[in-house]
């Protein structure tokens, strides 16, 4: 990693450990230490927000360039030294512990609050890159069980073979559905391979056989990749996920480069998109947030709390 990028990284609240692991507190953490707001996942999913640690054991690891990610890009270099697990969940948890210290003197954050959020119980492999390229993912999920930690891993799909290698998976699988077909998914994705398409495919014939919990998520752009219900749906049911989440795009970090306000769908135009899927694939609309715009759809009222029901199938899968 070069010093000017690293100097980026830091200069945005990042903390890094060997380069290619990195943590940072997530805003509705914050938010939820100093005003008690906290994130739509804590609604749909029982984990707390100020007792999750918002991580990436890839920080620059990416097959696609989207247009929406608010995240770094192009900054590619070559990862030569890979931390092993546990070193990097330990680093990656001190650094957290760091970040969060200014809190502890701060009289809207009670002293529970900050006990609890020092001790993180939930991890979200997500921040940024593509983690599912960290050769020793399923060492990294089997120590954050171990640890009691549950977790959440969201991949853009373009990886079937390292996914369907996985021998210790997440309690929820998020992979990302960010165009209804391929034309457009090469201009939002913008791929830096050539067949991410045909990969994404591959990813959604596997998905019904992993036994996990597992979400499909749409991030809407207006005039860009939002509309099309009838081309989602199809993928959708390709898929067969547990849950599906829509959510709209948002106009933060490096996005602002490349798209506009205007770029947002409001969110009753996200929730007439889901009431449309709904009828495709035979989802009702059980969760929202409208601050966050975004929606939960399930087939049926499910207990989606992940600390009830961590490992069990919400249902017969299709093999």
């Amino acid at each position: 990693m070069d010093e000017s990028y690293r100097e980026l990284l830091i200069k945005q609240q990042y903390r890094l450990y060997k380069d290619h692991a990195a943590v940072k507190l997530c805003h509705w953490m914050k938010e939820s230490m100093i005003h008690g707001r906290h994130c739509y996942k804590q609604d749909f999913y029982g984990i707390e927000s100020h007792r999750c640690l918002q991580m990436t054991p890839a920080i620059n690891e990416c097959s696609h360039c989207c247009s929406f990610c608010w995240r770094v890009q192009e900054r590619d270099f070559e990862v030569r030294d890979w931390a092993e697990p546990k070193e990097m969940l330990d680093a990656l948890i001190a650094h957290h512990r760091l970040l969060i210290s200014g809190f502890k003197g701060d009289p809207r954050c009670s002293k529970q609050m900050f006990e609890e959020a020092s001790d993180p119980n939930q991890v979200a492999i997500s921040l940024a890159g593509e983690p599912i390229t960290y050769p020793y993912l399923s060492d990294l999920i089997k120590e954050c069980h171990r640890r009691k930690m549950t977790t959440f891993l969201v991949t853009n799909g373009t990886y079937p073979d390292q996914l369907g290698s996985l021998d210790e998976l997440p309690m929820q699988l998020y992979v990302t559905i960010a165009a209804p077909n391929e034309e457009i998914y090469k201009k939002v994705c913008r791929p830096k391979i050539n067949d991410g398409w045909g990969r994404l495919m591959k990813t959604l014939d596997l998905l019904p056989s992993l036994d996990t919990r597992t979400v499909i998520r749409h991030t809407l752009v207006k005039d860009l990749n939002f509309g099309w219900v009838d081309e989602y749906g199809k993928l959708d049911n390709r898929a067969d996920p547990d849950l599906i989440e829509p959510k709209g795009y948002v106009f933060v970090g490096a996005s602002r480069q490349r798209l506009s306000l205007t770029s947002m769908p409001s969110f009753e135009e996200i929730r007439d998109f889901s009431s449309q899927l709904g009828d495709i694939v035979g989802m009702s609309i059980i969760r929202e947030r409208p601050d966050s715009r975004v929606l939960l759809m399930a087939k049926e009222d499910l207990d989606t709390d992940v600390r009830n029901t961590p490992r069990i199938r919400s249902r017969n899968r299709k093999i």
